[in-house]
């Protein structure tokens, strides 16, 4: 391990140290590049426990923090591949937004949320490695943003509809591969290989190399710290591994089926063109015998061979073999 210019990983911070006010601004300068805007935590809110043995290496860590707004921020990591994740990071801001309104509160009670995912896995296809998705209403026939009408402090302001409903983003950890050219891509750098840039001057950054160097931790520290680092290397292991057999029995079921189904395909299309040249057979065979017959009463009545072979078409070998 690089120990001159390494920290430790966002996932293990988040789960072990962030949680410390004294490292707020770590966790500030993140959600401040994210969003664009200064953020400051005012406090941590109660989330979803976070075990830490590493039973629990397929879990993922999560924050849940209330800023200077008001508005809640979901701050999460997830190391493994989730087939639902969609519909749990909807279902989770739905919760964090009932759990903090009171039965019998006004709906302006309701509090302004942020969703962000830090993703160390697969997660679909795309060519960026930021997302951001929020709700908008647009006019389908003039594409114009509708304003809502609401009343602040006996007053009647207009809101743009994202201004209240939730916020995502997901930050594709993984697919990340380029150099740092602006503070979010120092950010995704830092998420992905621990490095930061000595005369960085991205937020949250420089708090990063003051207070999450790894020769700065204890020796307990560092065995947990590498011990985790082992336990993701293992873990993405059995799962590539899971992965590559699923394709090769993927391959060999296909195989197999596309087989059968060649040999039904083929037995069908056999048995169809067998009718079809039993058919045309038939028929041919039938044509002749008709040809036949009627030369047969052509002979019968007594017409010359030339006549019968210019009406029948057969020829005078066939001709004279009927006349036997």
């Amino acid at each position: 391990m690089e120990q001159d210019n390494t920290y430790i990983r966002f996932d293990w911070a988040i789960k072990h140290m962030l949680r410390d006010k004294a490292n707020f601004g770590i966790l500030e300068g993140l959600i401040t590049v994210l969003l664009g805007e200064e953020v400051k935590i005012v406090e941590l809110l109660e989330s979803e426990s976070n075990q830490d043995s590493d039973t629990d290496k397929f879990n993922r860590v999560d924050i849940k923090a209330k800023n200077s707004k008001g508005h809640l921020i979901i701050v999460e990591v997830q190391l493994t591949r989730q087939l639902y994740y969609l519909q749990r990071i909807l279902y989770g801001t739905c919760k964090a937004i009932t759990e903090h309104i009171n039965i019998g509160e006004k709906y302006d009670q309701v509090k302004k949320v942020y969703s962000i995912s830090i993703l160390y896995c697969d997660f679909g296809k795309g060519d960026d490695y930021v997302y951001h998705g929020e709700t908008r209403f647009k006019g389908i026939h003039t594409g114009n943003d509708l304003l809502v009408n609401t009343k602040e402090e006996g007053v009647i302001v207009q809101h743009l509809p994202k201004e209240v409903f939730p916020e995502y983003y997901l930050v594709r950890v993984n697919v990340y591969d380029k150099l740092p050219e602006s503070p979010l891509d120092e950010w995704m750098t830092y998420l992905k290989t621990g490095k930061v840039k000595e005369d960085t001057r991205t937020p949250g950054l420089q708090e990063v190399k003051k207070k999450l160097q790894y020769l700065s931790m204890s020796p307990k520290e560092k065995r947990a710290y590498d011990a985790h680092l082992d336990t993701i290397m293992v873990q993405n292991d059995v799962l590539d591994t899971a992965r590559e057999e699923g394709l090769d029995e993927g391959r060999k079921m296909g195989l197999k089926i596309g087989l059968e189904q060649g040999l039904e395909q083929g037995l069908e299309q056999g048995l169809e063109q067998g009718r079809a040249e039993g058919r045309a057979e038939g028929r041919a065979e039938g044509m002749a015998e008709g040809v036949k017959s009627v030369a047969m009463k052509l002979i019968s009545i007594g017409m010359d061979d030339g006549m019968i072979k210019e009406a029948t078409g057969l020829s005078d070998n066939e001709i004279s073999e009927l006349r036997k």
